[in-house]
């Protein structure tokens, strides 16, 4: 996967919100239209079915922002285990059948008893593949594209295109996008944006560098795959663009330990995929070419949301975080 494939390395590895995690499920459950039914694809495409689809089997982010509208999932396939993924720990799985807890490895002839009418999976424009199909993947877990028609937004150049991508699906299957609660969660990620521009314009020399850690290599960011990161550009942010991104695989420059150091941002973004508590102190003792980054040596390192929102409620709790961590930079730690 797109920015998953790097995690692979890493041994450690292991919405609307009710409170500070994940987006709460819409209480009434949509009632579709009988149909034709039709929606265009992140990669273009327009996807038609002659019923509006009603057994959908989604990846895991894609899950949780229909289940926002109140659209549950027959079936779930996620990239690690249904209990710490940041998109679903929080929501009620109950009556749905998790067919994958890894990347890379879906149970097609689970999902093939299910009976679905339609996949839902982001669309990644570098890899032209919908999540779980990508370059990677076991080819027999890619036959789920089988079993019915695969759709999804375009993980493009920005969450809140993803997210208002999700609401427009969720519409098109019969839901209520318009419910209060709903509302109520946009105006808290509209707040948070405003006090995260704010914390930003306090410190315009800062610089922001996001990196994922593995063994052999240390990932640098391209925000230009990141739409995450994006975000936080036009929100103000400096978020170092790399020189280098990998050709066949441009979500990241791929520096060697020895060059760790060649990018110096005051503020370090750290994969939250497999940042823990101790992740900093953990990777400069396993790797003392770490420390030879100012940022990470100063311990100016919080977790990055990388490659996972796709609501308004989760974006919100993020950038909460990330403005508190901007509010205690110093924006001189990388000269």
């Amino acid at each position: 996967m797109r920015a998953w494939r790097p995690l692979l390395a890493v041994a450690a590895l292991s919405a609307v919100l009710t409170g500070c995690g994940n987006d709460s499920t819409a209480s009434d459950k949509p009632a579709a239209d009988a149909g034709p039914w039709s929606f265009t694809d992140g990669s273009g495409q327009v996807v038609k079915a002659d019923k509006t689809p009603t057994r959908i089997i989604a990846h895991a982010g894609e899950a949780a922002a229909l289940m926002s509208f109140g659209i549950k999932p027959i079936g779930i396939y996620s990239d690690e285990s249904v209990k710490t993924d940041p998109n679903l720990k929080n929501l009620d799985l109950t009556g749905i059948e998790i067919l994958g807890e890894e990347w890379g490895k879906i149970d097609v002839e689970k999902a093939a008893a299910l009976r679905p009418d339609l996949i839902v999976g982001d669309w990644w424009p570098a890899e032209k593949a919908h999540s779980g199909m990508e370059e990677g993947v076991d080819e027999k877990s890619k036959k789920i594209a089988e079993l019915a028609p695969v759709v999804g937004v375009s993980q493009g150049k920005s969450i809140v295109q993803l997210a208002d991508g999700y609401a427009d699906l969720a519409k098109s299957l019969g839901a209520k996008v318009d419910d209060p609660q709903i509302a109520a969660n946009k105006k808290r990620f509209e707040d948070a944006v405003a006090a995260f521009k704010a914390a930003v314009a306090e410190k315009p020399g800062l610089t922001v560098g996001a990196v994922s850690p593995s063994d052999d290599k240390l990932y640098f960011a391209n925000p230009e795959y990141a739409p995450e990161l994006l975000d936080l550009q036009s929100f103000g942010l400096k978020v170092i663009n790399p020189d280098k991104p990998d050709p066949g695989f441009p979500y990241w420059e791929n520096l060697s330990w020895e060059n760790a150091d060649k990018y110096q941002p005051d503020l370090l973004l750290f994969d939250g995929r497999s940042f823990t508590a101790t992740s900093n102190a953990d990777w400069g003792k396993k790797q003392p070419t770490w420390f030879k980054i100012k940022a990470a040596k100063a311990g100016a390192v919080v977790s990055w949301p990388a490659y996972w929102l796709h609501t308004y409620g989760d974006f919100a709790t993020e950038l909460d975080k990330l403005t508190t961590a901007v509010k205690a930079a110093d924006p001189n730690v990388g000269n």
